[in-house]
């Protein structure tokens, strides 16, 4: 039976509005899917541009090597520097002739090469062929001009040279007198130090019973006993050697068997003397002595009072050469009833018990001392002129070198060996100054050369009075340290962190350190 059309017409209505609405739907969601698909790629590309942008800024630009331009031969800049060398050669010899206008023409020129340099330098950009070529062209005409003026090639190279070695000499006068001012500056003595000097210098003639003990003392069957431990010192310094007797006998268990000969300089034997007499040092012997008392010491006994007499004629830099200094190589003569002793310098502190060294064994041997020749500057070749045929031919230029301040003297091998006698040699044959310039080491390494035994390191550590890097394990094992150098610890420019070693053997309740505001 067939359907009317009346039944279809609402199904079909029905049927295209719902495909109107799919294709509705559909068509909604492409528009969705592009719309996002589009705000995806804008997104994508704004972002990396963003951040190219920032990035961008922060790469440096890449600038010219200046160096690498410098030394490329066939660069503007390579030739202009070369130029400029050689203006400033001529601009010497002008001077020196007295060519004026011509040196101010090369200056004038030279300054504008030099700013042209100076800006490529700073700006990073390489000298053009055309920025250089009016430089170049105007120092090139000078140059030729120079020639015409005679300026050739060997006038240039001797000028040159003569200015190179007036520059050698000045340096080595500087060097020396930058030396001797360091040593100035590390034997002079700071007011706080003087003041305690004038204190005691006051005591001294105030207090006649410090005189009369001091002559007493003098007679001493101590000074002789060779049972006992003797220490020899050599010192201007009042407080400098308080701390070697202190902190000696701080490391001994009967501070009463030691007796230590300090001998000192006519200035202060009144302050040493009454330092040591006044105070209390645990019953250890301390005898001072002037060098003024050794009347056997005179120009007929040591050729070394003739070459002090000299050095006061010649510059004050000549006379570092100190009698009190050289007084170790008199030991015999100022103790001549003693066996044996230990000389320690003033800038010495004493960490260990130190009389072992009287029982030690030193084979026949004159002096022990620590060998320095770990580094090879310390080698005997360094000390004095192997280019000299007195010592080329008696001496090993590879033999080590050794310290003075703390030494071991066997003063009876001294005598046997006759030490003071080839001292006294060899200061003469170096009147002139040939073998060696200054110093007492010098003359200590040839005279007692092949008499010295070699002592354990530990004895003896060096170098607080310059050295800033000492290992600290070194220094707490030795028993002694050495502030040789000009940066004494009793001084503002001493290491500070040495410092304590030196200071912590003063006394600050004694009334003089107080009053003086001495401090560490």
């Amino acid at each position: 039976m067939k359907r009317r059309a009346s039944e279809w017409r609402p199904r079909l209505s029905s049927w295209i509005t719902n495909w109107i609405w799919w294709i509705l739907g559909i068509f909604l969601v492409v528009a969705l899917v592009l719309f996002l698909v589009q705000h995806h790629q804008i997104i994508p590309h704004q972002l990396p541009m963003q951040v190219k942008s920032t990035e961008f800024k922060d790469v440096p630009v890449e600038r010219m090597n200046f160096t690498e331009d410098l030394l490329t031969s066939t660069s503007p800049t390579r030739q202009l520097a070369d130029q400029m060398t050689l203006s400033k050669a001529y601009l010497i010899i002008a001077k020196e002739h007295g060519n004026f206008d011509f040196a101010a023409e090369l200056s004038s020129q030279i300054r504008n090469c030099q700013r042209l340099l100076s800006q490529a330098a700073v700006n990073g950009k390489r000298i053009t062929l055309v920025e250089a070529r009016p430089v170049v062209t105007q120092l090139s005409k000078l140059i030729n001009k120079a020639l015409n003026y005679h300026y050739d090639i060997s006038t240039t190279i001797s000028t040159l040279r003569s200015h190179v070695q007036a520059l050698e000499e000045r340096v080595i006068v500087a060097t020396v007198q930058s030396a001797a001012f360091g040593r100035l500056a590390a034997e002079s003595l700071p007011k706080n130090l003087q003041c305690v000097n004038v204190k005691l210098t006051k005591d001294w003639f105030e207090e006649p019973p410090l005189r009369l003990l001091a002559e007493e003392q003098q007679h001493s069957l101590r000074l002789m006993d060779i049972n006992l431990y003797h220490f020899c010192l050599f010192s201007d310094n009042v407080l400098a050697a308080s701390v070697v007797v202190n902190s000696t006998i701080a490391n001994v268990k009967h501070p009463q068997q030691l007796v230590f000969h300090l001998v000192t300089d006519t200035t202060n034997y009144q302050a040493m003397a009454a330092w040591f007499l006044k105070n209390d040092f645990k019953g250890c012997t301390v005898v001072v002595r002037s060098v003024e008392e050794f009347s056997w010491l005179n120009e007929s006994s040591s050729p070394l009072f003739k070459q002090l007499a000299s050095a006061e004629t010649q510059n004050w830099l000549t006379r570092s050469l100190s009698l009190l200094k050289y007084l170790r190589f008199y030991i015999p003569e100022i103790h001549p009833l003693l066996e044996r002793v230990v000389l320690l310098d003033d800038d010495i502190v004493v960490q260990r018990d130190l009389t072992p060294l009287f029982s030690l064994n030193m084979h026949g041997s004159v002096i022990g001392a620590v060998e320095t020749c770990l580094d090879s500057f310390h080698r005997l070749h360094n000390y004095v002129n192997f280019s000299h045929p007195l010592i080329s031919s008696a001496f090993d230029p590879q033999a080590c070198g050794w310290a003075f301040g703390l030494n071991v003297v066997d003063l009876i091998a001294w005598k046997k060996a006759n030490v003071t006698a080839k001292f006294h040699y060899w200061l003469q044959k170096n009147a002139d100054g040939m073998l060696w310039k200054e110093g007492t080491l010098p003359a200590g390494l040839l005279s007692f050369y092949g008499l010295m035994v070699p002592l354990d390191r530990r004895w003896h550590v060096l170098c607080l009075g310059f050295d800033f890097e000492i290992d600290s394990r070194l220094i707490q094992s030795a028993a002694t340290v050495h502030f040789n150098g000009n940066m004494k610890p009793w001084l503002k420019l001493g290491i500070s962190r040495y410092k304590h070693l030196w200071w912590r053997h003063i006394d600050f309740q004694h009334p003089y350190i107080r009053d003086c505001k001495l401090q560490s």
